[in-house]
């Protein structure tokens, strides 16, 4: 089997020893060569053939983005961003998600305590990256329908439905292309595991708002489930749901990791099936490993619809497939006609329709 051929771009002489060895330890990866800078890259990137590129983004000269456009322009090959932990590195690295960049993970703030769980992380989205698909940048956005936010009642009716939505690598782009073109007056509530450090969720649910016609925040604790709402969890948080006599609200907490995940979805989803039951509806999306899969089984045992999305237009068919092989997905639906399935599934009156928990995957048809 061929080894992944890495190039590591960072300006940074330490960040250029560091990478190459945290990868050194894996014998199906090989890094080929390292870049000081977005010209070199692009140089190297020509001589050396890499299949996957590690990519600084704050760097003198040609920057990370810059460098990340060029790369999408000539030859589109999986680029992971290595990010600081700051506001700054966070609002750049969400700008290379949005450009085609396949994800990133977050330079460690204590190198002498978190380099293995980094190198764990860099290694598994290396190997994710290399089999992984491309989503050309422009592809989603350019199907976007952006309608202007409308006024709400201060006391909007009580949700039809609850959508539970499970997503990772590739999520950022995926959830832009499907809240966006969900309707102001939807009729469920929406809650969202995005694995996502601390640090990013904000922002990443403030870019969300801003494209959509849905209110997105970040979730705090106690916030209420509303028609046309949709609650981000935060970073390092695992979120469940509650139903209360006051209304329908989210809890975090910061209980061990499930799955190797805080957030994880399978919290999140146990949670819905617990509370929800038949009112339920979780998707589980595009990402790396099988968080959610028995999270997902949970719903459709509680008698909720349970949904996977199609491995054609995932950037990485992880969880979906483990959802799919295990048989807890009873329908399997393309990320192009989701927004259509959530909203006939949410309509006030909707019935379970003829596919009920208990059968088997199908397609996207309505």
């Amino acid at each position: 089997m061929n080894r992944v051929r890495v190039l590591v771009v960072d300006d940074s002489a330490l960040m250029r020893k560091l990478i190459p060895q945290m990868l050194e330890g894996d014998p199906s990866i090989e890094v080929v060569g390292t870049a000081m800078d977005g010209t070199f890259c692009l140089k190297k990137i020509e001589e050396l053939k890499p299949n996957v590129i590690t990519l600084d983004l704050q760097m003198p000269g040609m920057n990370g983005i810059d460098t990340l456009k060029e790369i999408m322009r000539r030859q589109p090959l999986p680029v992971i961003v290595v990010s600081s932990h700051s506001t700054e590195g966070a609002s750049v690295t969400l700008k290379a998600l949005g450009l085609g960049a396949f994800d990133f993970v977050t330079k460690p703030q204590d190198a002498s305590t978190h380099m293995a769980e980094t190198a764990q992380e860099l290694i598994a989205k290396i190997k994710a990256a290399a089999s992984g698909r491309i989503v050309r940048p422009g592809i989603l956005q350019a199907a976007l329908a952006r309608p202007e936010k409308i006024s709400l009642s201060k006391s909007p009716p009580p949700p039809s439905k609850l959508v539970a939505i499970g997503i990772s690598t590739g999520g950022p782009q995926a959830l832009e292309f499907l809240l966006a073109q969900l309707p102001p007056d939807f009729p469920g509530a929406i809650a969202v595991v995005q694995h996502m450090p601390e640090g990013f969720t904000e922002m990443f649910a403030r870019r969300l708002d801003e494209v959509c016609s849905l209110g997105v925040k970040e979730a705090q604790s106690g916030d209420l489930l509303q028609a046309g709402r949709v609650l981000i969890c935060p970073g390092s948080r695992h979120m469940k749901v509650k139903r209360m006599a006051r209304g329908d609200v989210v809890v975090l907490n910061d209980d061990p990791r499930v799955n190797g995940h805080r957030p994880s979805v399978d919290v999140l989803f146990r949670s819905v099936a617990e509370e929800y039951g038949s009112q339920a509806v979780a998707a589980l999306m595009t990402g790396m490993g099988d968080d959610g899969a028995e999270g997902l089984g949970a719903v459709k045992k509680a008698g909720g619809m349970t949904i996977a999305q199609s491995e054609e237009s995932c950037v990485v068919f992880g969880m979906p497939k483990a959802a799919i092989e295990r048989g807890y997905a009873t329908r399997v639906v393309a990320l192009d006609v989701l927004s259509a399935t959530l909203q006939a599934l949410c309509r006030r009156n909707e019935g379970r329709g003829t596919n009920g928990s208990g059968g088997k995957a199908v397609g996207a048809g309505l």
